[in-house]
């Protein structure tokens, strides 16, 4: 237990119960019960004439439909999922699920109206094409005899397609009009001829703009260009450290409205297109027309196949190449700030901790906070999830971390990846895992700078 004044993050953040919430309440000797935070002209009179203090509000329990007063302290609030332990109240969990889904889906529609209102159309942007170099940034355009040629032929069946054996297609290299011995029936010229999937802008439910596929898409299919405006290092200044950034921001084409997502139907590619990288959207799986409530989403990251290790491979391949030239190891830069929330990986408005070392971020709403906290605030990370006390062991997947009392039985070792996970994220289960060839009866800890 926790000596002296202990506060959980809540109420260390000032979120109070909302009317509608669902709650876990305590009244008395009887055991927790799931409650709706009622209005009190909802309520019987015989009810609001009931002795309470200020700062008290009514409840109303699942299952048994009586009503109580309670305050703050003594509640806490229901998470999706709970009623997955139904024991001995499953009828009231049953409704309590019921409600909060439908809860949850009033709350997304109230949020959706008010967007409409306030947002009728998509924010403004200059459509364009092509990339528009900024600044010092150069459009390359490579000489014809710098240019890889393949070995597919105008006779094939379907000359450098998906399925073939296409050697620039393997590569991610773009064949050229004027190189490819398939000439005009060459399939692998998408980004010259702009061959995109046809899409349409909408509104989602809860991610503001998003893109969406009119109809089916294969798998591998390729869906849209990433178009924008390509800027230099110096440019962006306090943006991420990349030799070059394409900003859709201000200029772009429809690729620019995809969503981020943990689980993605598309993905990233680097091609080479006459010499120059251009990014491209790709189909991760199939996907069919209206599949999805947020229609086309990528995980915010990039194909590391670089052109200039595919084109390595290539001459090795083809006998023109003997070594290859091992460049420089670059020293690495630590991140003073993360740029995905820690709990679901997205971007959007963000708030980080202020624990020197620390470089997690989290939207609000992940952490139930009801608004963003001010001053010195420090993330769920580092507080065991037991008793508020500092944490010691952590897992490497979401906030859940433990003091060196509770961790024991609650964290693993995967046996996947051997990262240190939680019940709720380990891939293998506990029951699959295996300790570290270090572990001497405490679960390895991972480390933070102080």
């Amino acid at each position: 237990m926790p000596e002296g004044s202990w506060f959980c993050n809540d109420c260390k953040s000032g979120k109070k119960p909302h009317f509608k919430d669902i709650l876990w309440v305590k009244v008395g000797r009887f055991r927790w019960w799931p409650a709706e935070v009622c209005l009190p002209k909802n309520i019987p009179e015989k009810i609001i004439r009931m002795k309470h203090e200020v700062g008290e509000f009514p409840v109303q329990f699942f299952g048994s439909k009586d009503y109580a007063w309670t305050y703050q302290a003594r509640v806490f609030p229901y998470m999706e999922g709970d009623a997955k332990n139904k024991d001995k109240m499953g009828k009231a969990l049953n409704e309590t699920a019921e409600r909060f889904i439908a809860l949850q889906a009033e709350k997304e529609m109230r949020q959706l109206q008010e967007d409409r209102r306030n947002d009728k159309k998509p924010p403004p942007y200059r459509h364009i094409k092509v990339n528009r170099p900024i600044g010092k940034v150069q459009i390359i355009t490579a000489d014809l005899s710098e240019v890889p040629r393949c070995n597919c032929k105008a006779s094939d069946e379907n000359p450098c397609g998906m399925d073939s054996e296409c050697i620039n297609r393997m590569l991610m290299y773009e064949c050229h009009p004027q190189v490819c011995l398939a000439g005009e029936r060459c399939l692998n010229q998408s980004y010259t001829k702009r061959q995109y999937t046809q899409v349409e802008i909408f509104r989602t439910l809860s991610r503001g703009w998003g893109l969406r596929g009119v109809s089916d898409i294969k798998k591998g299919a390729f869906v849209n260009e990433y178009v924008g405006e390509v800027i230099d290092e110096e440019e962006c200044r306090a943006r991420i450290r990349h030799d070059r950034i394409i900003d859709a921001g201000p200029k772009g084409n429809q690729a620019r409205f995809m969503n981020h997502c943990c689980q993605p139907n598309c993905e990233t590619q680097k091609w080479t297109v006459n010499g120059d990288t251009r990014v491209g959207l790709f189909a991760l799986e199939d996907i069919p027309e209206g599949q999805r409530n947020n229609g086309l989403c990528v995980r915010v990251s990039v194909s590391q196949n670089q052109p200039s290790k595919a084109r390595e491979r290539r001459e090795l391949k083809e006998g023109k190449k003997k070594v290859l030239v091992k460049r420089k190891p670059q020293l690495e830069v630590t991140k003073e700030r993360e740029d995905g929330c820690f709990s679901c990986g997205d971007g959007g408005q963000i708030v980080s901790c202020k624990k020197p070392g620390c470089p997690k971020v989290y939207h609000a709403d992940c952490l139930n906070l009801a608004k963003r906290p001010a001053g010195r605030w420090e993330c769920p990370w580092h507080q065991c999830d037991i008793c508020g006390h500092e944490a010691a062991s952590f897992c490497e997947m979401c906030p859940s971390s433990f003091c060196t009392q509770h961790r024991e039985g609650l964290l693993f070792i995967s046996k996947i990846d051997g990262r240190l996970a939680c019940n709720d994220h380990d891939p293998c289960g506990p029951d699959l895992t295996q300790p570290h060839p270090d572990y001497t009866g405490h679960v390895a800890c991972v480390t933070i700078a102080k």
